[in-house]
C-alpha cells in the first residue's frame, strides 16, 4: 500500500505542479487482477481500486495496518463504477453489485472477497475505508434508493444530481460518508462557489470521461489556489483546509468520500467567489 503524508497549507504555497500531483493525485487505481490502495494521513483514509478477473481478490494488508485483518478497526465502502456486475463476499455472505451500486461493510468483518460475475468482463470497484470505533451492519444500496439532491442550474454550468449513500440518513457508519454526483449534459462545474470543511477531509474520484477529456481540479487555500489536470478514473485527495472544485471539458461523474470529526454532511464553510485568488 502506498503511503501519502499530510501537508501544512503554508508549505503547500511553495509546491511545484509536479509536487502537487505526486502528493494529491492518484493516477492508476484500477489495474486488472489486483487491488491498488493508497493510505492517506488525512484522517487515515484509504482509497483503492479493485478489478477482479480469474480469481477473487481479498481485502487485506496486514503489513501496513498491523492488524490481524483489514476491518479489525476499520469500515469500508465499495462502489461498482463499471457496467459489469460484481460480487463481494463478507464472511461467506454474497452481495451482488451492479452499475452504481454501493456496499458498506462495517468493523469486525474478518473476510472480504471481491469478485467479478464474469471474469472476462471484470467489474471495477472503488474502495474507500476509514477508521471505525463501532460496528454497523453490512448494507447494499442501489442508486434509486439513495437520497437525491438536485443542485445548480444551466446558467452557471453546474446543474447536477447528487446522491447520498453512506450518510446520517442513509447507510449508517462511524465516520465514512460517500455519494455520487452526475453532471448534466453541457454542465461542467461540480462545486462553484466552493467550500472548505476543516473538520474532515475529502477524496474525489472522477470518471465517465473519454480518454481525451479532462477535469481541472482546483485546490488550495481560497486566497491561493492551484489546479491539477485529472483524467478518467483518477482520484484527488483534498485536505481539510483546501477548496475542492472542478470543471471539465465535458460533463462527468464523480464519487465523493469524506472522513473526519464531523458527521454532518452540510458542515461546510462556503467561500465567496470574490475571495478566490
Amino acid at each position: 500500500m502506498e503511503i501519502r503524508y499530510a501537508t501544512n497549507p503554508t508549505d503547500f504555497k511553495h509546491y511545484t505542479g509536479e509536487r502537487i500531483r505526486n502528493d494529491f493525485l492518484i493516477e492508476n487505481l484500477f489495474e486488472e487482477g489486483t487491488i491498488t490502495m493508497v493510505y492517506s494521513h488525512y484522517d487515515r483514509l484509504i482509497v483503492g481500486g479493485a478489478v477482479p478477473t480469474d480469481k477473487p481478490l481479498e481485502l487485506e494488508d496486514k503489513e501496513t495496518l498491523k492488524t490481524e485483518y483489514f476491518l479489525e478497526r476499520r469500515e469500508v465502502g465499495f462502489f461498482n463504477i463499471s457496467d459489469n456486475k460484481g460480487k463481494i463476499k463478507v464472511n461467506g455472505e454474497t452481495y451482488e453489485l451492479g452499475k452504481r451500486d454501493c456496499l458498506y461493510v462495517g468493523k469486525g468483518n474478518e473476510e472480504v472477497l471481491i469478485e467479478s460475475v464474469d471474469p472476462s468482463s471484470p467489474a471495477k470497484f472503488y474502495v474507500v475505508s476509514a477508521t471505525a470505533h463501532k460496528t454497523y451492519p453490512t448494507q447494499i444500496m442501489k442508486l434509486e434508493e439513495a437520497t437525491h439532491r438536485h443542485l445548480g442550474d444551466d446558467s452557471q454550468s453546474n446543474k447536477r444530481d447528487l446522491y447520498q449513500y453512506i450518510h446520517a440518513d442513509g447507510i449508517q457508519s462511524c465516520q465514512l460518508m460517500m455519494g455520487m454526483t452526475f453532471l448534466s449534459p453541457n454542465n461542467m462545474w461540480n462545486t462553484m462557489p466552493p467550500h472548505v470543511h476543516d473538520r474532515r477531509m475529502e477524496a474525489y474520484l472522477y470518471f465517465d470521461l473519454d480518454e481525451d477529456e479532462k477535469v481541472m481540479h482546483f485546490m488550495g487555500s481560497p486566497e491561493d489556489t492551484r489546479k491539477i489536470v485529472v483524467s478518467n478514473e483518477q482520484t484527488v485527495l483534498s485536505p481539510p483546509w483546501s477548496i475542492h472544485s472542478g470543471v471539465g471539458t465535458k460533463n462527468y461523474t464523480f464519487i465523493w468520500a469524506m472522513a473526519g470529526e464531523n458527521y454532518t454532511f452540510d458542515d461546510m464553510d462556503h467561500v465567496d467567489k470574490n475571495d478566490l485568488k
